[in-house]
């Protein structure tokens, strides 16, 4: 009999198919040195911290929204999250630099997403996420030597389906808010989301520079993802599942 699946199902086979066609391609070649400038070196440390953790307070809360599906979906999502500071860091081997220990940066988000509940952790977490739209969306388009620019191509890839998984799981928990409470949300959301994208911008300003990127024009790319993402989970429809999948 053909089940079609749909919501979170939808996206767990989404997720598997990606891990399947990403052990079908392999890794890109690592054994050629990378010379990367010193501020872009930098630059990715910084981003490398917060790719790696074990997601092990947002797999709580998952827990507690009672959808299996969903539980599933997160913990692919915290897999890619950590294969793409796997690749990261080997490719700051491939530069000849080490991994940082930790930044405050990350320490911040952090300590933001485990305030309160699951709307709370996936609000603070999809700042992150939209903010590394345009800095790996730079990076790729930026970066001199092709193995950083071929890492930041399958890293932005897997974020620009990474946004559209949280915005749908953020609508839900929105939609029972009355429209100018949802509204209030997203555009608090979205003032906090300026003041990190500023933030980030000041701080890798130099790596942006390298890049052929201004902190100007990568914080504008923050804004704009950022009104569509609000969009999605204020306003809706919630972004869709998806293609679905016929199973057995």
């Amino acid at each position: 009999m053909n089940v079609i699946k749909t919501g979170y199902e939808a996206w767990v086979d989404e997720f598997e198919a990606e891990r399947e066609r990403r052990a079908a391609l392999g890794d890109p070649e690592w054994g050629s040195p990378v010379d990367l400038a010193p501020e872009i070196i930098r630059s990715i440390q910084k981003f490398q911290v917060g790719e790696d953790g074990d997601g092990s307070a947002l797999l709580r809360k998952a827990d507690g929204a009672g959808d299996p599906a969903y539980r599933e979906a997160v913990r692919l999502f915290i897999a890619e999250e950590q294969n793409h500071a796997r690749m990261l860091a080997l490719l700051l081997t491939a530069a000849g630099a080490p991994t940082l220990d930790g930044h405050w940066s990350d320490a911040a988000f952090v300590r933001l997403r485990r305030l309160l509940g699951l709307r709370v952790e996936l609000l603070v977490l999809m700042i992150a996420e939209v903010v590394a739209l345009a800095y790996y969306r730079a990076l790729r388009d930026g970066a001199a030597h092709p193995l950083a620019s071929g890492v930041a191509g399958r890293i932005l890839a897997d974020e620009e389906r990474h946004v559209p998984f949280h915005c749908r799981r953020l609508h839900e928990g929105l939609r029972g808010l009355p429209r100018p409470a949802r509204r209030a949300v997203t555009a608090g959301w979205r003032g906090l989301l300026a003041c990190a994208g500023a933030l980030v911008a000041i701080d890798h300003g130099p790596a942006l520079r390298a890049l052929g990127t201004s902190r100007r024009a990568f914080l504008a790319e923050v804004v704009r993802s950022s009104a569509r993402a609000a969009s999605a989970m204020a306003d809706g429809p919630a972004p869709p599942a998806p293609a679905p999948v016929c199973g057995v």
